[in-house]
């Protein structure tokens, strides 16, 4: 009787405490994975080159960079979207294939540039103007997001009014300052800006400003692996040496 009368308090425990973890789960997974209308994910590296990806909806992508439709009715015309984002001065190098989210069609297209102080140059980044400055042991970079383009005589989407648009930058090297309003760094190297659609469609600027060190923390950790690995093998070394040298008798 006792076991039978204390196994509905047990179950009912750990319901509630699933369901705990349920709810706790739920809400890290909002607070991670924020849906933007339109995001650019800027990948700096230390030189200079940058991969920018960006995820957008289609008619996000018309009323702000001034694209025209590419969605066919049946698809989306992937190729003409890489043509939009290519040029001298950026390589396209995946266009997804799109998704559905609130009825609006969603690509993301990757892009590489040799030179991110080049990219504004790119009709699809016109409206950013980038620095990338080194001085001494630092490096700072600087991006100002300027007023859309939107394409003329186009018909304006209904927006629901809690649209997001966003920068995501991504750091090779540790930080030693930055402008995000959060005043966070993201999994050690990442900042954002975030503005709502309404602000980035009235042209209200966005200025992006980080300065990091010059050493990537790529480099500084396979230092860090190849110091441990030396160290260790060294030490393998002298461990074999001592066991031979033991096992040898002494002389008479």
């Amino acid at each position: 009787m006792t076991a039978g009368l204390g196994g509905a308090p047990t179950r009912q425990w750990l319901a509630g405490t699933v369901l705990a973890a349920l709810v706790l789960s739920s809400a890290a997974c909002q607070g991670l994975f924020r849906e933007y209308e339109y995001e650019e994910e800027l990948y700096l590296k230390v030189d200079g080159s940058a991969t920018v990806v960006v995820n957008t909806s289609l008619p996000a992508l018309t009323a702000l960079r001034g694209a025209r439709n590419f969605d066919t009715g049946d698809g989306v015309d992937r190729d003409a979207v890489a043509a939009f984002f290519a040029s001298p001065v950026s390589r396209v190098t995946r266009v997804s294939r799109p998704w559905t989210r609130y009825g609006r069609r969603f690509v993301q297209v990757r892009v590489e540039t040799s030179d991110i102080r080049t990219l504004g140059k790119a009709p699809a980044f016109a409206w950013s103007t980038y620095a990338f400055t080194p001085h001494g042991d630092t490096v700072t970079f600087v991006q100002t997001m300027g007023a859309p383009t939107p394409l003329a005589g186009s018909t304006p989407p209904v927006w629901q009014g809690n649209e997001v648009a966003a920068i995501r930058l991504h750091v090779p090297a540790k930080i030693q300052f930055h402008n995000a309003p959060s005043k966070k760094v993201e999994r050690g190297n990442i900042v954002s800006w975030e503005q709502p659609l309404t602000d980035r469609l009235a042209g209200q600027p966005i200025k992006v400003e980080v300065r990091m060190e010059r050493e990537s923390i790529l480099a500084w950790t396979l230092t860090i692996f190849g110091s441990a690995a030396a160290a260790a093998a060294a030490l393998f070394i002298v461990v074999i040496w001592w066991v031979r040298r033991k096992g040898r008798p002494e002389p008479a």
